[in-house]
């Protein structure tokens, strides 16, 4: 097959790009920086906040804009610059807190404002790979910072809790959220429009390439839109079901460097 010029590479992090040690493995770095002299940009796309991703950038030696929060933010890591930002509404946000709380108290919330991570409750009970790096920014209730838009809300809890939780959301609120399960103790809450695949179509505008030389390679179902709206769609071997069922191609684990496979066979 006859595959599109590629012009510009966009990776989810963890499970894609990171091993199971959430390291960059020697052949994967070597070639990501073997991109920059064939002219094809890497674009970073992930759920993480700018925070967390900042020293994989680096390690990366990076220039791009980057989608942080599932699409809900892009971010220019240079500048320290928001380029766009599409925030759920605070009041929704108490709304489901409410919702959630009230089926079990034991709930977990962490509401990421633009960079910045607010709780009501220190716990590290359940947490996420930013939740290992970071501490919160704010403990405080939450009508004290949902007064105003927040970035994304994260719901944590025992498995068990975040099943009962996740259809009661959706039955009550999923006309206007996009909701994200990866994992059985986390639900991810962005605004309704909000995915890595509208992001991205942004963001290409921005450099003026077509999505038809875009690759993209992910692991989760919160790639699925992301592979379906490029040139060439890549699911790394560990990836959901789902997503291998819409990729054009399957390429090996991240712990066996399958984003440098993709790029050597796609790009060089």
């Amino acid at each position: 097959m006859d595959w599109p010029p590629v012009k510009l590479i966009a990776a989810d992090l963890d499970g894609t790009l990171l091993d199971d040690d959430k390291a960059i493995a020697p052949q994967t770095l070597a070639a990501v920086h073997s991109l920059q002299e064939r002219g094809v940009r890497f674009v970073i796309a992930s759920a993480r906040p700018p925070r967390s991703v900042r020293h994989i950038y680096e390690k990366l030696q990076l220039d791009t804009l980057q989608i942080n929060y599932n699409g809900a933010l892009i971010w220019d890591e240079r500048r320290k610059a928001v380029i766009d930002h599409r925030p759920l509404a605070g009041e929704l946000v108490l709304d489901i807190i409410q919702l959630a709380r009230s089926i079990d108290e034991r709930v977990l919330i962490t509401c990421e404002i633009l960079d910045r991570w607010h709780t009501d409750r220190l716990d590290n009970s359940y947490t996420t790979a930013t939740g290992v790096l970071f501490k919160p920014d704010v403990i405080a209730p939450p009508e004290s910072y949902c007064c105003g838009p927040v970035t994304k809300l994260l719901l944590l809890g025992p498995p068990d809790v975040i099943a009962t939780v996740r259809p009661q959301v959706l039955a009550q609120f999923g006309r206007q959220i996009n909701l994200v399960s990866t994992e059985p103790e986390l639900l991810q809450i962005m605004a309704k429009d909000v995915s890595k695949a509208a992001a991205l179509r942004r963001l290409v505008e921005t450099y003026g390439i077509p999505l038809q030389n875009v690759l993209a390679i992910g692991d989760g179902e919160n790639d699925i839109d992301m592979l379906k709206e490029c040139g060439i769609g890549v699911a790394v071997a560990n990836a959901a079901p789902a997503l291998k069922a819409v990729a054009q191609w399957v390429t090996p684990s991240p712990n066996s460097h399958g984003v440098a496979d993709a790029i050597r066979r796609f790009v060089c």
